[in-house]
């Protein structure tokens, strides 16, 4: 936890937050969704896994899931880099806890949309092997969230933070809660 601090007591030159961004990015930006549709598909075939294609459905609902995915993805990424002056990258962690914007819907919108959007593209893609890939990711990353960044952000923001995670559910957005009423 004590790099954690130190990393957030820092402040980062743009230029070293662009480069780290590209790198992550081009890992859950391309790496991860090729994955899902070059050679996962394949896998499905070389395992004898049965047909997931089903034509149309699988282009509606896999964009539906994507078009949801990147709202929450890139809404939380850019609040992060803009609003609180950090990145979604451990190594450079924002500088305020972000409560607004995709952040009043649940308190990891950017899982939440990766998922989303990741699901979307195996949909589309039809292969089972990438949605059993994704299930396998998301129970790792609720693992790393749950043991070591709830307990990062407490330690950096205390009962903000505390505050917050009592109203704001984990990951499945609530849409409809007492802030988007008003």
């Amino acid at each position: 936890m004590k790099y954690f601090k130190y990393w957030a007591s820092r402040d980062y030159p743009l230029p070293v937050v662009v480069f780290i961004m590209l790198c992550a990015g081009g890992l859950f930006v391309f790496l991860i969704p090729w994955t899902l549709i070059v050679p996962l598909p394949r896998l499905d075939v070389r395992l004898g896994l049965p047909s997931f294609s089903f034509g149309t459905i699988n282009i509606i609902i896999g964009c539906i899931l994507i078009a949801i995915g990147l709202f929450f993805a890139w809404g939380s990424i850019g609040a992060q880099i803009f609003k609180a002056r950090g990145t979604p990258v451990p190594l450079i962690p924002t500088h305020k806890l972000l409560a607004s914007g995709v952040f009043r819907y649940c308190r990891n919108p950017m899982i939440f949309g990766t998922l989303c959007a990741y699901t979307g593209i195996a949909i589309f893609a039809g292969t089972i092997s990438g949605i059993i890939c994704i299930l396998i990711f998301a129970a790792l990353l609720i693992v790393y969230v749950k043991l070591v960044e709830e307990r990062e952000l407490e330690m950096r923001f205390g009962q903000e933070y505390l505050d917050y995670k009592a109203r704001t559910p984990f990951i499945i957005p609530r849409i409809f809660n007492e802030k988007t009423k008003k």
